[in-house]
């Protein structure tokens, strides 16, 4: 199924990264000489703190750059004459304006049938809203400004800023209590074969409270995108959010990509049983239904 692909490469990435920062970790901890020895055990706390922090700031760093080289973004010169650009770059600047933004953001378009867009950037003044040429195809103007208010309600939200310090403080802790567990089941084994159980434990409770972690990150983002869609009808119009959304819904089996980890909008097919706590989108009926009733 094609959500399960895509709940599976967002556990796989969350996977990688805690991994290798684990081993990266352990490299650390051993040249230090941190155990979990009596007041070290605050300073593998306080590593765990800066890696899990660290490593997660420094992807909402390098989110703009790496989100323009891998979906091949291109930005729009705001002084365009180009029809197609301007009205883009108008439609971006109008919900910027009204959501109070003191910079504009960038404002790119990439080539893909996909109807999809997004919006990244580490801080509100240093932001990105990218739209695919797909979406403004096969999309009306009224349905494209729901879209756009969405991405810029999330920028607004400060969303990319909460959603890292969220990250950042769930592998902390990931981090740390597995190396709490592994050190409990290690010491009950052979002095010698201590380090070799200690280390392979690790990697294994990172992956495994990492899985539950993710849990916890996905469920404050499927809020942040309820937020986001509520900040698209304030600065968009209600109809025009909740087109937007419909248009998606129709048009999504269709359209899918295979790898829509940078989408804001476009995951909307409900996964069934546990993988839907994985989910980093509310299913768009639902999203739809929220703000029928609510806004």
């Amino acid at each position: 199924m094609k959500w399960f692909k895509r709940v599976s490469l967002f556990l796989l990435t969350n996977m990688l990264v805690l991994v290798t920062i684990s081993i990266a970790l352990a490299v650390i901890q051993s040249f230090f000489g941190i155990n979990l020895h009596g007041g070290q055990m605050s300073g593998l706390l306080v590593l765990c703190a800066v890696w899990g922090m660290g490593g997660a700031f420094i992807s909402l760093l390098l989110s703009k750059f790496m989100a323009k080289r891998m979906m091949g973004v291109q930005v729009i010169d705001p002084a365009t004459v180009n029809p197609r650009e301007r009205e883009v770059v108008q439609m971006v600047y109008n919900m910027a304006t009204r959501a109070g933004l003191e910079k504009m953001p960038e404002v790119g378009i990439y080539e893909s049938p996909e109807l999809n867009a997004f919006a990244t950037g580490p801080s509100r003044n240093n932001s990105l809203v990218a739209v695919s040429s797909g979406l403004l195809t096969q999309m009306t103007r009224e349905e494209v400004e729901g879209v756009i208010g969405h991405e810029v309600a999330h920028i607004a939200n400060g969303d990319m800023v909460t959603m890292t310090l969220i990250q950042g403080v769930v592998n902390a802790f990931v981090m740390f209590f597995a190396r709490l567990a592994a050190k409990a089941i290690a010491s009950q084994s052979d002095e010698r074969s201590q380090g070799a159980i200690y280390f392979g434990l690790s990697l294994l409770f990172d992956i495994v409270f990492g899985l539950l972690g993710s849990m916890v990150v996905a469920y404050f983002s499927r809020m942040r995108e309820y937020r986001a869609d509520a900040g698209g009808a304030q600065y968009a119009g209600k109809q025009k959010m909740i087109a937007g959304l419909r248009r998606l819904q129709a048009m999504y089996d269709r359209t899918e990509p295979d790898d829509s980890s940078l989408a804001t909008l476009k995951i909307s097919s409900k996964p069934a049983g546990i993988m839907a706590f994985f989910s980093t989108h509310p299913p768009l009926e639902e999203r739809i239904r929220r703000l029928q009733e609510t806004y």
